[in-house]
């Protein structure tokens, strides 16, 4: 009530059990009904998404009815984190006329573009389907586009996603309201929000990598000998200690189709989420777990981002997640607002600074699980037993797929045949990015990745980057206090070691220009030194040493007393001109002396 909100919202927030907003919500909904770009960021499982559809759905609410446009487009990484976005909007608009639309790759292209024609208030889609429809179905454009929300912005640019979500922003109008989300801030998306944010208000309620109170982390460490034995460690752990309602984390497709299977064989209820299935394979999979027909829900990252799933017990990290951001991401999959959850990640030697990183996060409160050794060597043996059933299965499923592809094939050419002249005049369909290009942007944003760890461009927590934020700008601060000629000298040495950098990236040295200024301003130094008195300068050195040596040693000593006599004269003559002798301590006065 206190948040402004209309009562058809009130009442949609009442029947789905929300009674007090989280801090992310209180933050950012006064300002999002004000109109004003915001880049959010906060704690997963805090209600990021009830954060920005309510101000959104607020905002529609007022909207002119008889003119139908797109007015909120909201960009998510994941089909599957679309799909619940989606639901979501359409439970909080339940009570309003506002009508919400999902436009997802695997599903129906036809039956999208039928709804994006009707002008639905609100498109909830991945970047790549929505460029598609702009480019290649008729009569769908984004010029009445009001708001843009960005959902999971980080992971959006990280595999291949920035050209995309590009294009998206350059199609938008200019004048629109946009909302950036996003767990952790990286560079690129301190880019983004440069290129697409006017004066963006940053809300952070909770820090990214803040442990949840009621999460208890625990680790498995496999030694060399162990990591062998890893599947048998983990159905150990399932058929004892974590019974139902877990998440397995797995490295790869291979992997987690593999696991899927021995679970099955070894009497488990598991079902699996991963790239190699169909988008409903993928939601009857999600469907099962939520429902709680299945316990086990085998997965790789395509599940770690954004999915509430409620009642998740258990995180397993069968595979040891690449850096600390997947860690969070993965591990907030459980204890999720206020409720209780663990984490239990295997941890080989090569994952030492993962571990310190982990270890660095949760504090005193990570604890060392440690399996029976004779419940390993039970589960060891009955998977040798199953390594021929495995690969019979995995044969068969290989002989499906090549027959499935050869009556694809078919059929394909059978509608090529009969509807001929219909396919060529439809209007050739033009690609942002064709497969090809997509993969090979996918490999090289994975190869930058990995080279990366160590080249400054890995993620950092909003708190982080607040903190080096402010560091900054007290360093600026204190600066500002020095003398005009301290702070030149500052200023001069910045210059010059962003100058060395550029030169290292590039490889090359100074230029001759460069080189030729910086030559010149030292002999001008050099020179004022020398007026100033600060440096002696030796001249002729060389040429007297040369002299001494073609000169004979009765000359020299008759040089040497013949200089003795000239002092001696000059000094009798000074004692002597004015009849006077100098005392010793006397000395000449001055004007500075004669004042006091």
């Amino acid at each position: 009530m206190e948040l402004n909100l209309s009562r058809p919202l009130i009442r949609a927030c009442e029947a789905l059990g929300y009674a007090k907003p989280t801090p992310i919500q209180a933050a950012c909904i006064p300002l999002a009904l004000t109109g004003r770009d915001i880049c959010g960021s906060a704690i997963t499982g805090s209600g990021k998404t009830a954060a920005f559809s309510l101000p959104t759905l607020e905002r529609l609410l007022y909207r002119p009815k008889r003119d139908r446009a797109i007015r909120v487009l909201i960009l998510t990484p994941a089909r599957e984190l679309a799909i619940q976005v989606h639901s979501m909007i359409e439970k909080l608009a339940q009570f309003t006329d506002i009508r919400c639309c999902l436009i997802v790759g695997g599903l129906s292209r036809k039956e999208q573009e039928a709804a994006l024609r009707s002008m639905p208030d609100v498109v909830v889609a991945t970047p790549g389907r929505m460029i598609d429809h702009l480019r290649n179905s008729m009569s769908v454009d984004l010029d009445d586009l009001a708001v843009l929300i960005l959902d999971e912005a980080d992971r959006l640019l990280e595999l291949g996603f920035s050209a995309e979500i590009r294009e998206l922003v350059r199609l938008c109008p200019k004048r629109r309201q946009t909302m950036l989300f996003s767990a952790t801030m990286t560079e690129e998306v301190n880019e983004l929000i440069k290129l697409s944010l006017t004066k963006p208000l940053r809300l952070s309620a909770d820090p990214a990598t803040k442990r949840p109170k009621t999460l208890t982390e625990e680790v498995v460490r496999l030694r060399r000998m162990r990591e062998v034995n890893q599947e048998a460690v983990l159905l150990s752990l399932c058929s004892k200690t974590f019974t139902s309602k877990v998440i397995v984390f797995s490295g790869t497709k291979q992997a987690a189709h593999r696991l899927k299977i021995l679970f099955g064989l070894a009497g488990f209820k598991a079902a699996e989420l991963h790239g190699n299935l169909t988008q409903v394979q993928r939601l009857d999979a999600l469907e099962l777990f939520r429902k709680q027909q299945v316990d086990f829900l085998i997965a790789t990252d395509v599940a770690a981002r954004g999915l509430d799933i409620i009642g998740v017990e258990t995180v397993i990290n069968f595979a040891c997640p690449r850096d600390l951001t997947s860690y969070v991401h993965r591990v907030g999959r459980t204890a999720r607002a206020g409720r209780e959850g663990y984490a239990v990640t295997f941890v080989t030697d090569n994952d030492r600074s993962l571990l310190k990183a982990i270890a660095k996060r949760a504090g005193s409160k990570l604890k060392s699980r440690i399996v029976a050794e004779q419940s390993i060597k039970k589960w060891s043996e009955i998977i040798e037993q199953m390594e021929d059933q495995v690969t019979a299965i995995l044969r068969e499923e290989r002989e499906e797929r090549a027959l499935r592809k050869a009556e694809m094939e078919a059929t394909k050419a059978e509608n090529m045949i009969v509807h001929q002249e219909e396919i060529f005049s439809r209007p050739k369909k033009t690609w942002f990015i064709t497969d090809r290009e997509k993969r090979l942007v996918a490999k090289a944003a994975k190869a930058s990745l990995e080279k990366g760890k160590t080249s400054g461009n890995e993620a950092v927590s909003a708190q982080q980057a607040e903190e080096e934020k402010m560091k900054e700008k007290r360093k600026r601060e204190r600066e500002k206090d020095l003398p005009r000629k301290k702070r030149r000298k500052l200023e001069a040495a910045r210059e010059m070691l962003e100058e060395e950098k550029q030169n290292d990236k590039t490889g090359g040295g100074l230029s001759l220009m460069k080189l030729a200024y910086r030559r010149a301003k030292a002999v001008k130094a050099v020179k004022r030194a020398v007026d100033s008195g600060k440096i002696v300068k030796k001249q002729n050195q060389k040429t007297k040493k040369s002299s001494h040596r073609t000169q004979s040693r009765s000359e020299e000593m008759r040089e040497m007393f013949q200089s003795d006599m000239s002092e001696q004269k000059q000094k009798r003559r000074g004692s002597g001109g004015f009849g006077k002798k100098k005392s010793k301590h006397s000395f000449k006065s001055k004007s500075r002396y004669k004042r006091k």
